[in-house]
């Protein structure tokens, strides 16, 4: 067995494809398990029908079918026979174009898109308003001396506050008897104004949460390739979350609009780094005496 030829057939081999454009997985499968018994230059493979049905699990028409359909694609060419089996030599020398990766990527973020909006779409169908939750003022959910005024959120307490420095009395301040704890949202996304998170632990009334971005492993990756150690990822990537969290807007393409963040990132470091360094400024404060003098003359009585 040679692993030259099996890798070749593993990875490097074009994909043939179907009358419908869909990958030939046959054909790939007869043409790995063909590999498995060329030389190092992809020649003198001649295994027999029976051996690639054993080794592929397809019935014998089916294998025979892929051989032709390999053949027709110039993958294998037959050179001989021995034995009553044909010897085929394998076309190392053909590759498989290098976007075929990168479709499959783009085919897997555009389901990752379209799974996120599902998601979403799900989400907000589930969110009903129930006639049975209602608001009523009661007295007995008053406490006393809180006054319920349409026109103020909170209630509010007078007091007189007398300013001692000029003695003069300040207006009758409006005071907040309770006010709530205000904490700015976090990225893993923190519960907003101490009100409760959405189903999915999400900050509620963020659309970049609810549009689902993610930092994929390809866009690491296309961070660390274009600009290197120069910008912390995580950080950036977390300071573009929180920031569009605060805006609460919304983005056609979530993943272009965090290239355009790091671009402009990697150009702010880059300019701070090409800053000339502050020169340091002399002090002009109060500087203690030291003439041997005058200290003597002090010690002596002064």
């Amino acid at each position: 067995m040679s692993h030259e030829a099996v890798k070749w057939a593993m990875d490097d081999a074009p994909m043939l494809l179907t009358d419908k454009g869909k990958p030939d997985t046959t054909a790939r499968g007869v043409l790995q398990a063909l590999a498995e018994h060329a030389h190092k230059d992809g020649s003198n493979a001649h295994p027999s029908v029976l051996r690639l049905q054993y080794r592929t699990g397809y019935d014998r028409r089916t294998v025979q079918r892929a051989l032709r359909r390999n053949e027709a694609g110039n993958l294998i060419k037959a050179t001989g026979e021995t034995n009553g089996r044909t010897i085929w030599k394998l076309a190392l020398h053909l590759k498989r174009p290098a976007s075929d990766w990168a479709d499959l990527e783009r085919a897997e973020e555009d389901e990752r898109q379209a799974a996120a909006e599902r998601k979403r779409r799900s989400r907000s169908k589930t969110v009903t308003h129930s006639p049975s939750v209602t608001v009523t003022d009661s007295p007995s959910v008053t406490d006393g001396g809180v006054t319920h005024s349409p026109s103020v959120g909170h209630a509010l307490e007078m007091r007189d506050v007398t300013h001692s420095a000029s003695g003069r009395h300040a207006l009758n301040a409006a005071l907040t008897i309770s006010q709530p704890s205000v904490q700015p949202p976090t990225t893993p996304g923190a519960d907003v104004g101490g009100g409760a998170a959405g189903r999915s632990g999400l900050a509620q009334n963020a659309p970049i949460d609810d549009d689902g971005f993610v930092l994929t492993d390809s866009m690491r990756r296309w961070a660390v390739d274009t600009f290197g150690a120069a910008l912390d990822i995580d950080f950036e990537t977390a300071q573009f979350i929180d920031h569009h969290r605060a805006e609460g807007r919304r983005r056609s393409n979530w993943p272009a609009e965090w290239q355009k963040w790091i671009r402009r990132s990697a150009k702010w470091a880059s300019e701070r780094q090409q800053r000339p360094p502050l020169r340091a400024v002399p002090s002009t404060g109060w500087q203690p005496y030291t003439n041997p003098t005058d200290v003597s003359a002090y010690s002596n009585g002064f």
